[in-house]
């Protein structure tokens, strides 16, 4: 297991930790102890320099799981006042990330670097591959001006020596919008105004200084409460866990919540409208439309892609017509949806009827602090059950399918599909919004933010080939969703 492994562990191990401390019956104290039970006197210390700086960062991740932002942490505030802070917290912020400095780095600046295997070649392919004048000859070396690089990468692809390599920051480097660099003091930051709560560079940082802001206290004082809560499951949650979706519901119940949805349910809405909207619009002679459904892709179009707009369905996510069915059904209620990646906590946010968001990292968190084996326990089926189509809406393509499946004539539409957000797709969507036409005649466009769909979000338990051979064994058992 690598460094990245180790944080994701690390991490678990804490939010089990936050969890069972709330169902202690001291949590200001259990929660203070976090760190020194984790590192305690004398161990061997696995990854830092000494056992008070493990302690630190430990401490670190432990105010982000009790969803406060390191970025204003005060160092001589306990944990335990910060677990007091939570109990009496009653709104969430809508900053979902923050960055362990502690653990950060401070990663060597991203740039272009010509190494010591350069062999001063007469051809020069380095110097004619530029198109900026930033490579010249030094001593017979290639040297690279960094004020005129472009980081294009077009020397590094010429060099038949492989002298030349681009030294990455891998949380800058992951970010298709630019929302993370380096600031004055030299260790990563977040833009919030460009954020578009991708979750990349989470998944990215191999020391795990980018974290979640956890909502799990919030949940837990929830479920402790005398409303009902319950929780909306994402249809990539399938093959996530051990045992069948119905088992999951069963497993669910017994954490405490009320009653369990399958967000499949809304994504028929969802899949339904946007093949009625994709009819109307190309019947006025638009040329193309773009799904809807990316909680990331959504907040891409808010800050940095209002041109595609007019090409982007007006339908709803089906985590938003789930939640308004669960509010018709229990008026008076806590809504939780669980979720494969943190942008959804963006657009739950903005949601009124989406109370908070949990990721499949705290679910499993949740189960394992409660001692809950999920394929002990017995199948609870859902009252409403959801389409094949539907079902599949959690890998790339399956949402481009749901809506062409639910077209009269399916030859009328010619999908392709965005699988992934980077800086080259994001330049992609810029040049259709501005020519207003795809290329290959493609007149529908499913976009995921996440390479491999939901099932590649950064809070997700398996690899994509399990989860998807899961999801369509599940899928398979299903009726296809109505022609409308």
């Amino acid at each position: 297991m690598g460094n990245l492994g180790q944080a994701i562990h690390i991490k678990k191990e804490i939010l089990i930790r936050i969890i069972k401390a709330f169902l202690s019956n001291d949590f200001e104290e259990q929660a203070r102890l976090i760190p020194y039970v984790m590192r305690p006197k004398g161990m061997e210390v696995p990854y830092r320099c000494c056992v008070y700086k493990e302690r630190a960062i430990i401490k670190d991740r432990t105010i982000a799981g009790l969803g406060f932002p390191i970025e204003e942490d005060d160092e001589t505030i306990s944990l335990a006042k910060y677990a007091r802070q939570a109990l009496e917290r009653e709104e969430i912020s809508d900053k979902n990330l923050t960055v362990l400095q502690a653990a950060c780095k401070g990663c060597a600046t991203n740039r272009i670097y010509v190494t010591d295997l350069c062999q001063g070649c007469v051809a020069r392919p380095c110097i004619n591959s530029c198109k900026f004048g930033a490579i010249s000859i030094v001593n017979g070396k290639s040297v690279i001006d960094d004020s005129k690089c472009k980081k294009c990468k077009m020397c590094v692809n010429a060099c038949p020596y492989n002298a030349i390599v681009k030294v990455t920051v891998p949380c800058e480097d992951s970010c298709p919008v630019g929302a993370i660099k380096k600031d004055e003091t030299g260790f990563a930051s977040i833009d919030y105004d460009k954020c578009i709560n991708c979750g990349k560079c989470t998944a990215a940082c191999p020391f795990g200084a980018v974290h979640e802001r956890s909502q799990i206290v919030d949940i837990l004082k929830a479920l402790k409460s005398d409303k009902k809560v319950v929780a909306l499951v994402a249809p990539s949650i399938v093959g996530q866990f051990p045992g069948t979706i119905y088992q999951l519901k069963t497993a669910i119940i017994k954490a405490g919540f009320d009653d369990v949805f399958e967000v499949a349910q809304g994504a028929d809405v969802t899949a339904t409208n946007e093949a009625k909207e994709f009819i109307e619009r190309i019947e006025q002679g638009q040329e193309f439309m773009t799904t809807s459904c990316c909680a990331g892709y959504n907040q891409l179009i808010k800050k940095h892609l209002s041109e595609i707009e007019p090409f982007v369905s007006d339908t709803k996510t089906p985590m938003y017509y789930t939640a308004e069915i669960a509010k018709k059904h229990y008026p008076d209620v806590k809504i939780v949806f669980v979720s494969p990646c943190v942008a959804k906590r963006a657009e739950g946010y903005e949601n009124e009827n989406i109370d908070f968001v949990m990721n499949y990292e705290e679910l499993g968190a949740l189960f394992v602090a409660k001692k809950i084996q999920i394929t002990e326990l017995e199948e609870t089926p859902f009252v409403t059950e959801s389409s094949k189509q539907a079902r599949i809406f959690g890998y790339s393509g399956g949402v481009a399918e749901s809506v062409t499946m639910a077209l009269p004539d399916e030859d009328m539409v010619k999908p392709c599909v965005i699988n992934g957000l980077n800086k080259d797709s994001i330049k992609t969507l810029k040049k259709y919004a501005a020519t207003g036409k795809c290329e290959g005649g493609c007149n529908l466009i499913e976009v995921m933010c996440c390479e491999g769909g939901c099932i590649g979000g950064n809070a997700t338990l398996n690899t994509q080939r399990t989860a998807k051979k899961a999801i369509d064994a599940f899928a398979d058992n299903s009726e296809d969703i109505p022609k409308i």
